[in-house]
This record gives C-alpha cells, structure tokens and sequence, in this order.
C-alpha cells in the first residue's frame, strides 16, 4: 500500500512539473508572439507611409500679393496691428476648382491667405484686411496665397516677406537674415478626422534657393522614415496610423547639411482620427 501510494505522489508530482514547465513555455511563446507582432506593427508604422508629388492644382501663374499696410514695418506700437493686402488675379473666399479639393482636407471658407510669423503655425484670413495681436521684438513674417485645401500658391508676386519691429526697442531674438536660404514650414496642421486623414497635405515655402538633385532639397522625417524632395513641390503623405504623428522638415545643402538658420529645422505634430 506505501508502495502505491509513494507511487502515486511520484506521477503527481511528475504531472504539475510538467504542468508548469508546459505553462511557462506557452508564457514564452506567447511573450514571443506578442513582441514579434509589437515589432511587425512597429515597422508597418513606417514602412507602410508614403509620400507622392500632389498633381492637379490650377497654377494661378499671375496671382500676386502685397502688403498695403502698415506701411512701414520699422517702428510698430506693440498690441493690435491693422494688416491690409492687395490681392490681384485671385480670389479670396473661392473654392478652388480642382479634384483636390474633394481629395484632401478643404476650408469650406474657400481660398485665403497664410500669415506665419516666424515660422510658427500659420492662421488663415479669407479678407485681404483684419488685426493681429504682434508681441513686442523683432519678427519676420511670411505671407502667401492658399488655395482652399491649403496648397500655397509658388510664384514670385504671391508671396510677402516683411521684417517688422514692434515696441520702442525691440530685439531680435532670432537673427534671422530673410535673404538667405529659408524654410517655412506650412501643412500638415492640427487634428485631421475621417476621410480628411488618409491623404495628408505635405507643403512649404522656400525663399532664396531653388530645390533640385544637385542643390538644395528638403528632407522629411514622418513618424520616423525618412523622404528627401529635390522639387519644389507640395506632397501628398498616405499609410498615416491614427493617433499622434510627428513631422519634421529639414532644409539641406547640396552636400546633405542643414542650412544655418533658425527656421531651416521645423518639427511639428498632427493628430488623426477615424
């Protein structure tokens, strides 16, 4: 009977080792199989997104824009500032007629103005006339036509480059010379919902260079992977996971270095949701 029993306890025993060594190892595989899948999710973030040349958008070759007041940008009462433009061969509050207009985010207030200072996150104004409130110090503003799904409108006359003082001694904290080879980063911008996220916007101003394989170009790191664009171009980005995504753009050099200057390194974030 002891021997039975003795007997007995050893296949027990035998059993719940097997039991935990089985469960430990369905751990494993399964910790396995959660990091294996961790990391295919991790790559298809990146590897999935794309980046092509936005084709389709009417040139607007002679549209212009230019700054009417103030008149004189040296010395400016910090507060409140009246900004006039004069808009010629194009037309504020229109939707622009072309198939991006359905195909990526669009303002149903039509086309309009993007007024950035220094190279902070643009506002948009559909009348050539309205106020901003500038903050005392030297600033440097950049102003071009939109068109109504935010692609800025590329030619000489459509764009205003302004260095503006405001306050009695204002100092520039930046040092920023708008005659050299500047980036201004426009879209993507903000929160992006439904249809409107899955074909983002990609566009910029450059001024005092030109983009091409042998010069300049700018390069664009998105939730990580890595594009350079050689034409002066706006982009459309697709293969987005939703949720928060980092966008940096990076003005290079023939020989791939960043241009010196304090706009020429933007980063920015946008959010998507379904």
């Amino acid at each position: 009977m002891k021997t039975q029993t003795k007997n007995v306890m050893t296949i027990l025993a035998a059993s719940a080792i097997m039991l935990v060594t089985s469960c430990k190892q369905e751990s494993k595989a399964k910790n396995a199989a959660q990091v294996a899948e961790e990391e295919v999710k991790s790559v298809a973030k990146t590897s999935e997104i794309t980046l092509l040349k936005l084709e389709g958008s009417p040139a607007y070759e002679t549209a212009a824009l230019v700054l009417n007041t103030p008149k004189s940008t040296i010395s400016l009462p910090k507060g409140e500032i009246d900004f006039s433009f004069d808009v010629k061969n194009y037309e504020l509050g229109a939707q622009t007629q072309s198939v991006n207009a359905e195909a990526l985010a669009n303002s149903g207030k039509g086309q309009h103005i993007h007024f950035i200072l220094d190279n902070q996150p643009y506002s948009a104004h559909y009348s050539p006339t309205f106020k901003k409130e500038i903050p005392e110090g030297v600033h440097h503003l950049v102003a071009f036509l939109s068109r109504s799904y935010h692609e800025s409108v590329k030619n000489e006359n459509s764009v205003v480059v302004k260095r503006i003082k405001v306050g009695e001694n204002p100092k520039d904290s930046l040092g920023v010379s708008m005659d050299a080879p500047t980036l201004i980063y426009s879209r993507p911008k903000g929160k992006y919902t439904g249809e409107d996220s899955k074909k983002i916007m990609l566009d910029f101003f450059v001024l005092n260079t030109k983009l091409d394989k042998e010069g300049s170009k700018v390069q664009a790191i998105i939730n990580g992977k890595e594009f350079i664009i050689t034409e002066w171009k706006p982009h459309v980005i697709e293969g987005l996971p939703m949720g928060e995504v980092s966008i940096a753009l990076n003005l290079l050099d023939a020989n791939g270095n960043v241009i010196s200057g304090p706009f020429n390194q933007v980063n920015r974030t946008i959010t998507l949701e379904p």
